[in-house]
């Protein structure tokens, strides 16, 4: 993923992420830090570039998007600093560093997720670059993607299948709610603020639904083929928490070929959308690439 404009993109969030936090007094020091160590401990920032790229992808202005993008970082970062915590996934390392409650305590690192979930539609509602039947359209999304009907649900699921093991159709509907939900409000979100049409709002969608579960396929490959220094966190840790997982139900080499069949629906909705349009997709192509396992030794 070293397309130029991904890279553009990515700074772009990287300069303006820190910008919509509140601003703070003394007694607030501990906590800002506490989110500011999440908010860049260099994560790949996956889901605001989706978002940028399909509003340029759509041909709109990529800055109206800014704001959401960085709200939808927010919401990401606050998910990973709870996914990590001891009731939850109880982990040490994320992205090669310690994680937000290793390196603050437990009950900050909640207070810092906290916030930064309700920081994120502070900054929706303060924005005032798009009209608000188009803002509150968003809102919606992403409270409907981030919540109960949404992200939390797959996360719910998930913890349950700890116990409980699923069926293969039981293991996509858990992500494709925690893990799809955010990447199909991206890829949509950003269709909507660059003015596309309802029928490429609901393709790219169907791209970001693909692309959430072939993510998650490679994520679970990646627990068990991939390295600590690779990865930035302690492999083989799903196996040590009996979570259900693609390798762990259809076996490695299936799990391999339904990250096959997800990665090439996904690229087929960007070949049909480009042909259609006449315009190139290669940041949205070129974000597949990270789905790419390791070679073999």
């Amino acid at each position: 993923m070293n397309d130029e404009k991904y890279l553009k993109y990515k700074q772009l969030i990287d300069e303006h992420v820190l910008e919509f936090l509140p601003e703070i007094d003394y007694k607030s020091v501990t906590l800002y830090e506490a989110i500011k160590y999440s908010l860049t401990a260099g994560g790949k920032r996956i889901r605001p570039i989706l978002l940028l790229a399909a509003c340029d992808f759509v041909g709109g202005d990529v800055n109206l998007a800014i704001p959401y993008a960085c709200a939808l970082e927010f919401i990401h970062t606050y998910a990973l600093i709870h996914d990590d915590l001891p009731a939850m996934d109880n982990d040490d390392l994320r992205r090669g560093q310690a994680t937000n409650h290793k390196r603050f305590g437990e009950g900050l690192a909640i207070l810092a997720g906290d916030a930064l979930l309700t920081d994120a539609f502070q900054v929706l509602v303060s924005d005032d670059l798009l009209d608000d039947r188009t803002k509150l359209a968003l809102i919606d999304q992403l409270s409907q993607a981030a919540g109960s009907w949404g992200m939390v649900a797959g996360q719910v699921g998930d913890i349950e299948a700890e116990q409980t093991p699923v069926d293969y159709q039981g293991l996509k509907q858990i992500h494709d709610q925690k893990t799809g939900a955010l990447f199909r409000f991206a890829l949509e979100a950003g269709a909507i603020i660059g003015g596309a049409d309802a029928r490429t709002c609901e393709a790219l969608r169907q791209f970001g639904r693909h692309f959430g579960l072939a993510y998650q396929i490679h994520n679970d490959l990646m627990d068990v083929l991939g390295s600590q220094e690779v990865t930035g966190k302690v492999t083989q840790a799903d196996q040590a928490l009996t979570k259900s997982t693609y390798p762990s139900l259809l076996g490695l080499q299936g799990a391999k070929d339904a990250l096959a069949v997800e990665v090439s629906a996904a690229s087929q909705i960007l070949e049909n959308l480009a042909k259609e349009s006449g315009r190139p997709y290669q940041i949205l192509g070129g974000i597949l690439d990270y789905l790419t396992l390791p070679s073999a030794k």
